[in-house]
């Protein structure tokens, strides 16, 4: 009986778990995870007012409740603290690393660390309810933001810090950032990308939910729209790139009209320097206007406009982290493997494997890690005859609890959900999360 370990609970795991059980059946599957709650950045990292994806939760759900897949939250692989790589190996016949992008990509400007400047993950992070999360007053006397990327994140953050209370109360937002962004002051947003347009990464749906926000004007500068090639001529660019032209051309023809929040669409805009106001905290960014170079990039102007602010998110990418007791590409910020086979000085590494963004990088979307997923499971069950000849614990839970361990099983998870609609409805709203980690265990530890 081959018994495979999956660390990570988001999709990439849930699916390379399903791919497992489909193709070998007599495979058992522990899913583990550091935290007490399952599927990974569908909870932690979806706009709690995007309900059609966050409902992906009941498909992971699915998946975990296999009569051959057991959830096992609170195990922290890894790390001070954490059970070492090499125990894990010990447990199981195959450890499958499904530990996503941990981090987000800095800017690398002066000012960056000025208070006030924070990456988009932290954000989210905090109006997510994820337990590491601080309420770091991100949103506490701002009159002005700005969001520096043109991508999903960028869009979902702009969209969260102009939406009113009354449109964020039936999610399952905590109450403490619903209060906090229902009561905000935010009358104007930037989001601001280096490049045109045409080369923007938001998808057309997300893009167009900007324009349906009430009492909220979207603005453009026809002079930035103008210096994109394909912005004039749209018709060669690609189907999504093409469809986000047409709405922003749409935007750009409407007349202005009053409205109580704008968000103000910047193109052609290279962030150079957080500038700090008397108190030391962020005032303005300062941004270095570019221009397209001729051969599909952007070149500086030496021309630079300051953009007042009190808060700015980045929104520019996220990067593995090194996992203790793995290999790790700094280069890349992922795994070096081959075909999902944990590399190690080039050669693979028996019963290791990778899966996700720490395998291929933070690319795609959630749909992209089913044939990543599969993939590394295909490459996992041809090894099974030779990991099966090692000898590991019958029952491995047992092992982690010896190791001090004591994993939140699926009915602590299930305890869990159960707390947060009785929350939801002691508030007098729906579901609503528990945003740290005693009120997480203390109801997981119910069941």
């Amino acid at each position: 009986m081959l018994r495979v370990a999956v660390v990570g609970s988001g999709p990439s795991g849930c699916y390379t778990a399903q791919t497992l059980v489909q193709l070998d059946p007599e495979v058992w599957v522990d899913v583990l995870d550091r935290l007490p709650c399952p599927y990974g950045l569908v909870r932690y990292g979806v706009a709690p007012d995007h309900e059609k994806i966050k409902s992906l939760q009941g498909n992971l759900r699915t998946v975990l409740e296999h009569d051959r897949v057991r959830f096992l939250g609170g195990v922290r692989v890894g790390g001070p603290g954490g059970l070492s790589v090499a125990r894990l190996r010990s447990l199981y016949h195959a450890v499958v690393y499904c530990v996503g992008a941990a981090t987000d990509r800095h800017l690398g400007i002066p000012g960056e660390e000025l208070p006030g400047s924070w990456s988009a993950t932290e954000f989210v992070s905090w109006y997510s309810a994820h337990p590491d999360a601080v309420d770091a007053g991100f949103v506490r006397g701002v009159r002005s933001a700005v969001v520096i990327g043109v991508g999903n994140v960028a869009v979902d953050v702009t969209r969260m810090l102009v939406r009113g209370a009354g449109e964020l109360r039936p999610t399952d937002m905590p109450q403490a950032a619903l209060d906090t962004l229902g009561a905000s002051g935010v009358a104007e947003v930037h989001m601001v990308g280096r490049r045109g347009p045409s080369q923007a990464r938001f998808t057309t749906k997300e893009l167009r939910e900007l324009g349906g926000l009430p009492d909220t004007e979207v603005s453009l500068d026809p002079d930035e729209l103008a210096l994109d090639p394909a912005y004039a001529d749209s018709s060669a660019l690609p189907a999504v790139p093409r469809r986000n032209v047409e709405a922003l051309r749409g935007w750009a023809a409407a007349p202005p009209r009053q409205a109580a929040r704008r968000i103000r669409l910047r193109f052609f805009l290279r962030p150079v320097e957080l500038l700090a106001d008397s108190g030391g905290r962020v005032g303005a960014v300062r941004f270095e206007r570019t221009a397209p170079d001729g051969r599909g990039g952007i070149t500086g102007t030496g021309r630079y406009e300051d953009v007042a602010a009190q808060l700015v998110l980045r929104s520019v990418g996220y990067r593995g982290v090194p996992l203790e007791g793995l290999p790790f590409d700094a280069a890349t910020g992922t795994v070096p493997h081959a075909e999902g086979r944990v590399l190690r000085d080039g050669v693979a590494s028996p019963g290791e494997y990778v899966a996700g963004w720490i395998k291929r990088g933070p690319t795609g979307v959630i749909g992209t890690n089913r044939p990543c997923a599969k993939e590394t499971a295909t490459s996992l069950i041809a090894d099974a005859p030779a990991l099966v000849r090692r000898e590991v614990p019958e029952n491995p839970l047992e092992a982690l609890r010896a190791a001090g361990v004591e994993p939140v099983p699926w009915a602590g998870w299930q305890a869990i959900e159960r707390a947060e609609a009785e929350l939801g409805a002691r508030l007098g709203r729906s579901v609503v999360k528990l945003a740290d980690w005693d009120a997480l265990l203390g109801a997981a530890r119910s069941a």
